[in-house]
Formats: C-alpha cells, sequence, structure tokens
C-alpha cells in the first residue's frame, strides 16, 4: 500500500508540472488577455512592483534552497527518499502557481513589434523556447528529473540508482541549454511591458545566481570530471564550428520549475 500510495503521489505531481508549465506558457504568452502578464493594470505601480518582486524573489529561494545538497540532508530526514523529488516538484509547482495567480501586471509597452513578419518570428521564437525546455528535460532523464522514476523504482522493490554521468546532444554543445530555453521563453515576444520585463530580468537574474551554486555542487560530487567538461563546453552559447563534446553529469539542478 505504501508503495503504490508514493508511486501515485509522485506520478500526480509529475502530471501537475505538466498542467502548471502549460498554465505558465498561456500566462506569459497572453493567450487569456484579461489574465496574463500583459493584462490591464488595476494597482499603483509601486506597488505592482513590490508585490512582483516579492513573487520572484519567493520562486527562487523555494527553488535553490530546496535544491542544494545541505537542505536536502536534513529535508529527507522528514520526507521519505523515494518521493523527495517528488516533493519537491510539488513545491515548485506551488511557488509557481502562486507566481501566476498573484502577479499584478504593469503595463506600460517598452516595445512593440508591430511589422507582421517581425511578430511571427518572435512568436515562433517563442514557441521554440517553451518546446526546449522539455525537450532537454527528455535529452537526459525527464522521469528522474520529476521524480517518477524514483518511485516507480520503489514499487517495484527496487533500490534507486544514480544516473551516469554523460553529456547527451546540446549538453555537447552547451552545458545549460535548459537555462537557454527558459530565457528564451521568457524574452521572445512582440510586445515587452513593464510587468513581462521585470519577469524576464528577475528570472534571468535567478538563473545567473542559480548557475554558480548549480556548478559549485557538481563540481563538489563529480571532481575532475566536471572541471574537464567545463573546460571543453561553454556555459550558454555554443562555440563556433562546435566543439568535442565531454561527459557531463546529469544536470539535476537545472529547472526553473523542478529543479534540484
Amino acid at each position: 500500500m505504501k508503495r503504490m500510495a508514493f508511486f501515485i503521489y509522485g506520478a500526480t505531481g509529475h502530471l501537475l508540472f505538466l498542467g502548471i508549465y502549460m498554465w505558465l506558457a498561456v500566462f506569459v504568452a497572453g493567450f487569456l488577455p484579461q489574465s496574463s502578464i500583459d493584462s490591464p493594470s488595476s494597482d499603483p505601480v509601486p506597488l505592482a512592483l513590490a508585490v512582483d518582486l516579492g513573487l520572484i524573489a519567493l520562486f527562487g529561494l523555494q527553488h535553490s534552497i530546496m535544491a542544494r545538497p545541505a537542505f536536502k540532508r536534513v529535508w529527507t530526514r522528514i520526507v521519505p527518499q523515494p518521493i523527495e523529488r517528488s516533493t519537491y516538484v510539488f513545491a515548485s509547482c506551488a511557488v509557481t502557481a502562486l507566481l501566476i495567480w498573484q502577479w499584478r501586471p504593469v503595463d506600460l509597452v517598452i516595445w512593440e513589434v508591430r511589422q507582421p513578419l517581425g511578430r511571427w518570428l518572435l512568436s515562433g521564437l517563442f514557441a521554440g523556447g517553451v518546446l526546449i525546455v522539455p525537450a532537454v528535460s527528455l535529452m537526459i532523464h525527464h522521469f528522474d528529473l520529476f521524480g517518477t522514476r524514483q518511485v516507480w523504482l520503489y514499487l517495484r522493490g527496487r533500490e534507486y540508482s544514480p544516473l551516469p554521468f554523460r553529456t547527451p546532444m546540446l549538453y555537447g554543445q552547451i552545458r545549460h541549454p535548459l537555462y537557454v530555453g527558459w530565457a528564451i521563453f521568457f524574452w521572445a515576444t512582440p510586445t515587452m511591458t513593464a510587468g513581462h520585463l521585470l519577469l524576464a530580468a528577475g528570472m534571468t537574474g535567478y538563473m545567473l545566481l542559480a548557475v554558480v551554486f548549480e556548478e559549485r555542487d557538481l563540481l563538489a560530487h563529480f571532481g575532475r570530471q566536471y572541471e574537464e567538461y567545463r573546460k571543453r563546453v561553454p556555459m550558454f552559447v555554443p562555440r563556433i564550428g562546435g566543439g568535442t563534446p565531454a561527459p557531463e553529469p546529469e544536470p539535476e539542478a537545472e529547472s526553473l520549475l523542478a529543479e534540484r
């Protein structure tokens, strides 16, 4: 019964993430004009900025603190190991849903591309960013990243084993393709309002800070293997002409909604 309960818990968290991710995409794209990042402002600008910055900070703190090995060592004394990752996913979904629900739009237009071709290109780039995020997770191990593999192994009575050190596909060209996908997701828009700019800049700042701690943890865990990988593969922008792929550890820390 306990094994099945853990499996249902993990599978539910995985499905919830997929739903929250699509909600976030609809919110950022502005498909629902009365409930989007670019909705008409209804609050004083100082209040809106204060609330939005607080939501971004909460999002960043949850993702970063719960991702650190020191926190997980303490956390797993309370939360059973098989559902530790799934619990992280639930927490990530909660703070993301709160951000969408409580976001205060600031509809001052910073830029607007009116030319139809330009709008189509930027909209297509946004769609590409939306697709890159799940595609990159599939390049590594999507089900491990969201905790489903852990609860499945527990259901089958098998011990969890960490995934191997490897550098699949885009990871052979840049170390953090998932963050690149998220950056495109937030920045590619034909109409950039002040509220949208705040979210894009805040999330970008969070990712740039998070990657420092993430790489520190990966270096401490994998040692020379990861150090060699860092020397041979750039962080965000691929080298012109490509490069020699190098092994990379499973990038567990790297996800805005399910970072570890």
